[in-house]
């Protein structure tokens, strides 16, 4: 089977900032409370005029220009989300319609909460295999706003709106691996869209528990798959869900902190659309260039892990 590559991304994120302190305003918190315990400071909202389509739209529309092709190369379009604006039709069709995409492609979304981008990852690598077709779009995007408990400083103060995507296309390049997994349990439980729906729950000890220990899980298995140590990579670039998180799993795998990407500082926990925004960010501001490895782990609701190593290979 052959593997793919990364070709161009891009990333939408919502006007709306939220700092700390304007949650201190809403909930009994602080600026200091949730900044030292998750090293987040601020995070995007949908404002009125903003949906999870729109954004998927946007970033969809940048990652397929970064990527030197045309909307009519693309034979797969995937969005990764929990959060769309309708049960059906799907975020992906949305994206599709808009975009004009071709009519003939597979379009669908799957829900893996914030490993979902990385599984769309690897669903569109076997359906491009498996079809003839060189390219598809995968988008991570969330509104995960629309789901929160604004009384409940443990969920609220966590989470944020954004979108990433990226286009990957077939290569013979053989520096690829992936991992995938699940547990399924309800350690963060979430319900919804819908006019009124249920908030996003979350057990924290447990999900931080699960992510130490899921994280070196999936770098151990990608090293082993792929032949490639972390020190081989320009970036790893984990879900942006708690600063504490990475540090800890850094200094259990005694790792180069320089390696590892984080930037929930400004963007919060976006689940399906953490992975894909930081990677837009890294490849816009130089830090990943053409023809770099990088490893990529979501973890998160379902539970589910996944991993990938794969190259960035740029603009076609």
């Amino acid at each position: 089977m052959k593997n793919v590559e990364i070709l161009g991304t891009g990333r939408a994120i919502p006007s709306k900032v939220v700092t700390n302190d304007d949650l201190a305003k809403i909930v009994d918190t602080s600026d200091e409370w949730i900044s030292t315990r998750t090293g987040i400071r601020q995070r995007y909202f949908c404002d009125e005029n903003e949906t999870a389509d729109s954004l998927a739209i946007e970033a969809a529309k940048k990652a397929i220009e970064a990527s030197g092709l045309s909307k009519d190369d693309i034979g797969v379009c995937i969005c990764a989300t929990l959060s769309g604006d309708y049960a059906t039709p799907s975020m992906a069709c949305m994206v599709q319609s808009t975009l004009q995409l071709r009519e003939d492609i597979a379009t669908f979304d799957v829900n893996a909460a914030c490993s979902g981008f990385l599984y769309g990852i690897e669903i569109a690598r076997g359906m491009l295999c498996c079809s003839g077709e060189k390219y598809a779009l995968v988008i991570g995007c969330e509104q995960l706003s629309k789901l929160l408990d604004m009384n409940d400083r443990s969920t609220c103060v966590l989470f944020g709106d954004g979108a990433g995507a990226a286009v990957i296309g077939v290569t013979d390049d053989a520096t690829y691996a992936s991992t995938l997994g699940a547990r399924g349990g309800q350690e963060i439980l979430a319900n919804g869209p819908g006019p009124d729906p249920s908030n996003i729950q979350m057990d924290g000890k447990a999900v931080f528990k699960f992510a130490t220990s899921i994280i070196p899980k999936c770098i151990d298995e990608l090293q082993k798959k792929s032949g490639f140590a972390v020190s081989d990579v320009s970036k790893v670039v984990c879900h942006q869900a708690n600063e504490r998180i990475i540090d800890f799993v850094i200094r259990r795998m005694k790792a180069d902190p320089e390696k590892f990407y984080k930037n929930m500082d400004r963007y919060g926990n976006t689940s399906a659309a953490s992975v894909p925004i930081a990677l837009d960010e890294l490849v816009r501001n130089g830090s990943i260039k053409d023809g770099d490895l990088l490893m990529m782990v979501g973890f998160g609701g379902g539970l589910t892990w996944a991993g990938a190593l794969i190259r960035y290979a740029g603009k076609k």
